[in-house]
Formats: C-alpha cells, structure tokens, sequence
C-alpha cells in the first residue's frame, strides 16, 4: 500500500471499532456503567472516559481541571495519573452523558480526521503527556487503531459480548504486540543468547512466529519455523491479547520446551504500559 492508503486503512479500522464501542455501550442501562473490567482498576465507564480524554486530547480540547485522588491503587507513575485525571473527573456523570459525549467525540474527531492536512511521514506529538515524544503521522493513526481495539475487547469482555477478534484492527494489535514481543523475551524475560523461542496462536487470528536472541542479547521476531525451539507456547488468540496486555488471567498456554524459561516469558508477558 502506499502511504496514503495506509493512513486510510488504520483510520478505516480505527472508525470500526470505536463505532463498535459506541453501539456496546449505548443500550446499557445505568448499573451496567460500573461493572469491573480486566483493565486494572478502570469499570466500563473508566474505559469509555479514557477512549473519549484521549480523543479529545488529540482535538486540542483543554485538560480537564480537577484534582486526582492519592489513593488510588493501580495508579503507580506520572504517566498513568496523567492518564487517570480525565476519567476521575468522570466517575459522576451519567450513561446519557457518557454516550453522548463519546458520540460527539467520535463525530468530531471523524472529521478532524476527514480534514487532516498532515502527510503521512510528518511527526505529531502523541497524547499522553509532553513526555511521550512525537511519532509520524501514520503511526499516531495505527496505535489509536490499536490503543481503541484492545479496550473494545474489554469492554466486550467485561459486558459478555464478545466478537471483533479479527476486525481490520484485531490484525493491526496483532502486529502492534509482536513488534514488542522480542524485547519482552529477550529482556525482561532474561532469555539467554542463542534462544529460539516459538509462539504459536490459534483462533480467529492464527500466526507462527520465532523470538531469538542473538550473542549481544538482542531479540527480533521472524516467520521462520525453528525444528528444535528452546521453548514453544502454544495459545489461542484472545489468550495472546489479554497476555500481552496485561489483563487478568488468560486462558491455558501449552508450553513445551524449557518450562522455566517459558514461566520466566509469560511472567514479562505484558508489554502495554
């Protein structure tokens, strides 16, 4: 694809799943908002506000002006009170204020997104705070893509709907997590030099993919099947995604190989913030 099609198709897959959230959450009755989900210490009113905070910090609106409790538990750094404020300021409002809001939202930043005069190469800030550094264009759209599918999943978890698992931004999660696979292996793991380390995953997203270290330490995911692997695992697709972004317990894991190194890499599974 060219650049231009590429910055289409993520806003496309982007557009499907936050319209998918928008129709979870529209019938739900007012208790609904406060069911628990595996995202740690956010309801589904947490999840939602967070989708909205984070669209609306990317249309310019202004931070909200409140002040953030100290005891909130899954609150640990800078970064994640940033990302705690606007949905603290949330807790009080309504289902008819939530879902009308993430509307407007969604209108809003649909035709920002229309109307973009950015090429695809050009470097914006990513929201999250001034610490988050700029990425191009194209890759601000693909990590929204992906940032929105995984709380869709959520949501959908927590309300006991599922699907989506292979919409056009399931594929783009699936790229997004393997490209930080590598390290997760290699380094919080602790895999040593020389280690081939296989994952297999079935289901609605099926892949094969090879983490090796090389002597100076370094990971990289390939294609390639190794015959002797120090370590295979073997899991479905949405046990791979809760895994990877550090949501509750997931389904079982076949691991074959070297059991302690595989406890070691599911341990350091997670790689979102």
């Amino acid at each position: 694809m060219t650049d231009n099609q590429t910055v289409q198709a993520y806003t496309d897959a982007w557009t499907q799943s936050i319209e998918a959230i928008s129709e979870l959450v529209s019938p739900l009755p007012e208790g609904s908002w406060n069911r628990a989900t595996e995202c740690p210490g956010w309801s589904v009113r947490d999840i939602v506000s967070h989708v909205i905070a984070v669209e609306s910090e990317l249309l310019g609106d202004p931070r909200p002006i409140h002040s953030l409790p100290r005891d909130l538990r899954h609150v640990t750094t800078e970064y994640a009170r940033y990302i705690e404020l606007p949905v603290d300021k949330r807790r009080c409002h309504t289902a008819l204020e939530m879902t009308s809001e993430l509307e407007y939202t969604i209108i809003r930043r649909s035709r920002a997104l229309r109307n973009a005069r950015q090429t695809p190469t050009e470097r914006v800030r990513r929201p999250g705070g001034p610490h988050r550094g700029e990425v191009p264009y194209h890759e601000l759209l693909r990590l929204r893509a992906f940032d929105v599918w995984v709380h869709e999943q959520d949501l959908r978890r927590a309300l006991g709907l599922p699907g989506d698992l292979d919409s056009p931004a399931a594929l783009i999660a699936r790229d997004v997590l393997l490209e930080a696979l590598p390290t997760a292996v290699a380094h919080q793991a602790g895999a040593p030099a020389g280690t081939a380390l296989v994952v297999d995953v079935t289901g609605r997203v099926e892949f094969l993919r090879t983490v090796r270290v090389d002597s100076a330490g370094r990971g990289s995911v390939d294609e390639s099947i190794s015959l002797a692997p120090d370590v295979q695992l073997t899991l479905d697709w949405e046990t791979y995604v809760r895994l990877a972004c550090g949501r509750g317990r997931p389904g079982p894991v076949a691991v074959e190989g070297d059991k302690e190194l595989a406890d070691r890499v599911l341990a350091n599974f997670a790689v979102t913030p």
